[in-house]
């Protein structure tokens, strides 16, 4: 069982297109930075791969072939922003590959603007030219009402992105237990423990006050830390590090960060078991 960081990056990615600053132009290749996007995969009580992605980036073919992911058998999205979804598209492969259809999980805000942009997908008998498309099957959900998807549970839960209300995710086992160690640890070599229960909470500026109960108990925190500098709808580091010590998670690992984050001097300011994550690190 693995949870895989597809993507670490902002909606720009890093680099970003015209830019020779010290990040773009880094050879280090935890500062190259894709989409923001993450996935579940685990293998259920049948003995059958499961694999769910949290959110369909733009670069959503690229961290697939990278990863070698050959089935999806659900998508949870966190919002509509471009850099979430502007991947839907690519998943028709994996249909083809399974010969069956994906499930994805929205809130309506959410759901309404995927089917106004992938029209050609919920409405694929209007369309002038039959055509290779996606086959979904979309549910409507709401914050706290729990998916219970091959022995997981994933609870939506409710945060602002500025002023929009979007959801952060929290998975747990449905035994209660840990299924897995982690590896990746935040300094050298392996964290020899596990790694549920964990909230992904990417492209937050502010927790509800409902939020912080369903935030204890974690093992590991994924938290949203765009840059140094103030901005009106994500954290900034320092926002994080402080959000990251009142959770209190055993570890943190940021995401979402811009160019104006190097992965290495940012990090030797973190306080200990807060990271930065990059690109391909895989908790398992």
């Amino acid at each position: 069982m693995r949870f895989i960081f597809l993507g670490t990056g902002t909606s720009a990615g890093v680099p970003a297109i015209a830019c020779d600053c010290e990040v773009c132009t880094s050879e280090d290749p935890r500062d190259r930075r894709t989409r923001t996007g993450a996935c579940v995969q685990w293998t259920d009580a049948a003995g059958r791969e499961r694999v769910v992605l949290i959110d369909t980036t733009p670069d959503l073919r690229e961290q697939a072939l990278r990863h070698r992911l050959r089935r999806c058998d659900a998508i949870l999205f966190t919002h509509n922003h471009v850099d979430h979804v502007f991947g839907l598209d690519e998943v028709r492969r994996f249909n083809a590959v399974m010969q069956a259809p994906i499930d994805i999980y929205a809130e309506k805000h959410t759901m309404d603007s995927l089917r106004r942009v992938y029209q050609h997908v919920f409405d694929a008998e209007n369309n002038v030219n039959k055509s290779f498309v996606a086959t979904l099957i979309a549910h409507e959900i709401k914050p706290d009402v729990p998916i219970d998807l091959w022995g997981l549970r994933f609870t939506p839960l409710r945060l602002m992105h500025g002023r929009l209300p979007i959801l952060g995710w929290r998975i747990d086992a449905l035994d209660g237990g840990s299924l897995a160690g982690a590896s990746g640890s935040l300094s050298e070599g392996a964290v020899e423990r596990g790694w549920l229960p964990l909230a992904y909470c990417t492209d937050v500026s502010a927790f509800p006050p409902d939020a912080w109960g369903k935030l204890t108990g974690l093992r590991t925190l994924v938290l949203d830390a765009l840059r140094w500098r103030h901005h009106p709808t994500h954290q900034t580091i320092d926002q994080a590090v402080q959000t990251a010590q009142q959770i209190g998670a055993e570890q943190t690992w940021f995401v979402h960060m811009a160019h104006q984050v190097k992965h290495s001097d940012a990090q030797e300011r973190m306080p200990e078991g807060v990271g930065l994550a990059w690109d391909g690190l895989t908790l398992e």
